[in-house]
């Protein structure tokens, strides 16, 4: 979820740079860097952690007159959020900056270090600069070399270069990570990831299209093979944040496909699970995992205990983060204790990890903030990458924890020697889908909006599942209660008949999470003790079900991850769509929000 903003004009162009990145820090960051052009001299400024940490380097730098500059907010991606892999890299005249991920970096790098190159960082971005520098030797034209090194990447990018031998020129290049271009009356020309920093700056804009390519000057811009087609630019700056989404959270939903593709990214490899945040020596003397965490992360911890156990053969036991630091536990040497939270500062995660730490366990975080508590204290640390949530309800949160730890499931197996190389191979083939699952589950939000005027009433919700979907079920009613204020509760599937089917009438309403791939047999006999008392059925399944008496039909799948990946959507979004119905904000907890307009 980085960030990049490109500036040419006669402002002061280190504020135009700081200011158009602190518009884009709700995408989420790790560091932050500029480099500014003038006179055909440029100047660059890197900073780990916030911006105060960048304008705190960049004081005593002050830029007067025409010139050129470029800036970035990075989430690591490849090598570790370090200033040498902060952006913008630099080549012996060259600065660029890039948001996505290339995909043949090795090769390039490779190739360029065989010629001499020598590499400062760890990223696949630095490739790009030597690659230019090197394609400048062979063209004359610098355009013309711009596109020969755009050419040779594979993946996904949006690029921003400037370089001393063209001192009034931004180049620019968009494939598949989001850009738009910025001009006003005054000749000045803006780049960002999106509107926010451009509101109140840019008189009109143009989003690049997937493929093109180009370079601006303060009096030319120039795009092939897809003409820029502006348009006025006009709105405010959070609901440009909100990218034309209602509310933060459903934006949120909406980028979870790409923000577990960066999960992903340097660790999913063809044939191979690859943490070079674990040495080779983590796992030693490792013989059960215990996991901690709280609310959605507990949740995913249940999730992972499943897989944990199927694949990498090793004991979990998963506890409530407030609750463990209570209960005088039992540690042991031999355990591997693991924390998950999203911020790195829940409170009784913390002390739960103090706890761990002070018993002398070897301690791992799973988390989404660097430099956060929880990231300082652990032994080692797995960033989920998911960029800022703002609405109250996580869900790309859970999501990347949930990736991760599927991911960190087929590493132990393999380091335990429990997994066959085949089977490592299709569960790798099936995770590379999991994008996709996500993308293509958004089709169902249109049938949630609809189906969500009949869930508004009666005396409360059942989420039932099996095995991992069991979890699930947890997650699917927490998120109806964050956000709707209505009762909910989850439960194992098959715990119906030990009591809580007493509560079944008409009025109680069953989400019943039905996977083909798993037990769909025994949840389905589950369902049908519900009907049988006149429970609401709402089933959420690849197969017809005919006792519902609702149903929102989700993709057949091969494996239970893809759909259990699909189903998480479903129940986001059905909870989401009851929450606007009953007139909720659903960004702002129940004590803040406002009332808002149900169309």
């Amino acid at each position: 979820m980085c960030g990049i903003v490109g500036y040419i004009g006669k402002r002061e162009i280190k504020s135009q740079l700081i200011e158009g990145l602190r518009e884009l820090e709700y995408r989420g960051y790790d560091s932050a860097g500029i480099a500014v052009m003038q006179e055909g001299h440029i100047q660059s400024f890197k900073a780990v952690g916030k911006l105060t940490n960048l304008d705190e380097k960049t004081k005593n730098f002050k830029t007067e007159g025409p010139g050129v500059g470029i800036g970035h907010t990075r989430w690591a991606t490849h090598g570790k959020p370090t200033e040498l892999n902060a952006h913008p890299h630099m080549g012996e005249y060259s600065y660029v900056v890039h948001n996505g991920i290339i995909e043949n970096y090795r090769e390039i790098k490779e190739m360029l270090e065989d010629l001499g190159v020598n590499f400062l960082s760890q990223t696949d971005t630095e490739v790009i600069v030597h690659l230019f520098e090197r394609e400048m030797n062979r063209y004359s034209d610098l355009f013309v070399a711009f596109k020969a090194t755009i050419d040779q990447l594979d993946g996904a990018y949006a690029v921003l270069l400037i370089t001393q031998k063209a001192p009034d020129t931004i180049f620019f290049a968009r494939k598949g990570s989001p850009m738009i271009i910025g001009r006003n009356s005054s000749n000045e020309v803006f780049f960002a990831s999106s509107d926010a920093p451009l509101i109140g700056e840019a008189e009109e804009v143009a989003y690049m299209e997937d493929g093109t390519i180009g370079y601006a000057t303060s009096g030319e811009i120039h795009a092939e093979p897809i003409a820029l087609g502006f348009v006025p630019l006009s709105g405010d700056k959070l609901t440009a944040q909100k990218g034309g989404y209602r509310f933060f959270m459903e934006k949120e939903i909406y980028e979870q496909y790409q923000v577990v593709s960066d999960t992903m990214i340097g660790r999913v490899l063809d044939n191979d699970i690859v943490f070079d945040e674990l040495d080779d020596t983590f796992l030693e003397n490792i013989s059960r995992i215990k996991i901690c965490a709280c609310g959605t992360s507990y949740h995913a911890a249940l999730t992972s205990s499943y897989l944990f156990e199927r694949q990498a053969k090793m004991p979990v036991n998963v506890e409530i983060a407030s609750e463990f630091r209570y209960k005088e536990p039992l540690l042991t040497d031999d355990t591997l204790f693991i924390v998950i939270s999203q911020s790195g500062e829940t409170a009784d995660t913390l002390e739960a990890l103090r706890m761990a730490k002070d018993a002398g366990l070897r301690t791992l975080a799973i988390c989404n903030v660097d430099n956060s508590s929880i990231v300082r204290l652990a032994d080692a640390t797995i960033l989920t990458r998911a960029g800022i949530e703002k609405g109250v309800a996580s869900t790309k949160a859970f999501a990347t924890q949930v990736m991760v730890l599927w991911m960190l499931t087929l590493f132990f197996a393999k380091k335990q020697g429990t997994i066959a190389e085949y089977t490592m191979r299709e569960e790798l083939r099936y995770m590379s889908y999991v994008p996709k699952v996500l993308q293509k589950s958004l089709d169902v939000h249109e049938k949630c909006k609809r189906l969500s005027k009949r869930y508004l009433h009666g005396h409360g919700f059942f989420f039932i599942g099996r095995d991992i979907f069991f979890p699930l079920a947890l997650e699917g009613a927490l998120k109806l209660k964050e956000i709707s204020y209505l009762h909910a509760e989850g439960y194992p599937a098959g715990e119906m008949k030990h009591g809580p089917i007493a509560l079944a009438d008409a009025e109680l309403f069953t989400i019943a999470l039905m996977p083909r791939t798993l037990l769909y047999d025994k949840t389905k006999s589950n369902v049908e003790e519900l009907s049988a008392r006149d429970s609401t059925i709402l089933s959420i399944s690849p197969e017809m079900f005919d006792l519902a008496d609702d149903f929102i039909l989700t993709h057949p799948h091969k494996h239970p991850m893809l759909e259990f990946f699909e189903m998480m959507v479903v129940e986001q979004l059905l909870a989401m769509e009851i929450a606007i119905r009953l007139g909720n904000d659903v960004d702002m907890p129940r004590n803040l929000a406002k009332s808002v307009t149900v169309e």
